[in-house]
């Protein structure tokens, strides 16, 4: 995060967290009427993007199709200049190709392309049943502050002013869960949330090697990252 961002988000949380990035989760499955009556009936989706930031959107959309076109003559020089290459050069971006393959493939593996481990009974089941009730933003700045993992949005989702308007939204206190890099030997931009009980949702980082992963790398060996002691 930029100097900037850092000292926004450490103020409006209170708190200067050792580490922090902007996180999103998986579209939620349908759970069962009785339990998510149970839970209070929340919702279960983001609300819709607010009027501007359709606009932007409307406005932004023939400047997607121009980077899509300018991203496809960009591959097909890529491509020209890899046909070019030295052999070292081809060896070094096969080898990236493979990488990615044995990422994505773990990714399904691990089960990481699901939004959590599928029981409703579970902490991270309940848990999720009140995303949204919290904070209708699609996003969640994840903060790690001490033994602390705090979730934080604007109140509602907004297009923009989007780190002025966050607050702490809900706080995961030490012991009840843990927050782990599962692919720890790959540039990736899953993490896992996973409670004392054995439940675990999936968040997606923003950025591809994000501010936690650095910080989970750091703190712990490959493998078993973590940032509270279950």
């Amino acid at each position: 995060m930029s100097t900037s961002t850092d000292r926004t988000i450490r103020d409006r949380l209170g708190v200067t967290p050792d580490a922090a990035a902007w996180c999103t989760i998986g579209k939620i499955p349908e759970p069962p009427t009785e339990v998510q009556r149970a839970a209070g009936s929340g919702p279960l989706r983001p609300a819709s993007m607010p009027p501007l930031g359709m606009l932007g959107v409307a406005l932004g959309t023939p400047l997607l199709y121009i980077g899509k076109l300018l991203g496809l003559i960009g591959a097909a020089e890529e491509a020209v200049k890899r046909m070019l290459s030295t052999t070292g050069e081809q060896e070094r971006h096969r080898a990236a190709q493979l990488d990615r393959k044995r990422r994505d493939a773990a990714v399904v593996e691990l089960g990481l392309d699901k939004t959590f481990d599928g029981d409703w009974n579970g902490a991270a089941g309940r848990f999720l049943l009140q995303w949204y009730s919290h904070s209708s933003h699609h996003q969640r700045l994840v903060a790690l502050a001490g033994n602390r993992i705090l979730l934080a949005a604007p109140p509602q989702r907004v297009s923009i002013r989007r780190d002025a308007l966050t607050q702490v939204v809900a706080e995961i206190p030490a012991g009840d869960a843990v927050l782990t890099d599962p692919l720890p030997e790959f540039e990736n931009d899953r993490l896992l949330l996973r409670f004392k009980d054995g439940s675990w949702l999936t968040l997606t980082t923003e950025e591809w090697r994000s501010e936690l992963h650095t910080y989970l790398a750091r703190q712990q060996q490959p493998g078993e990252a973590r940032v509270t002691e279950a």
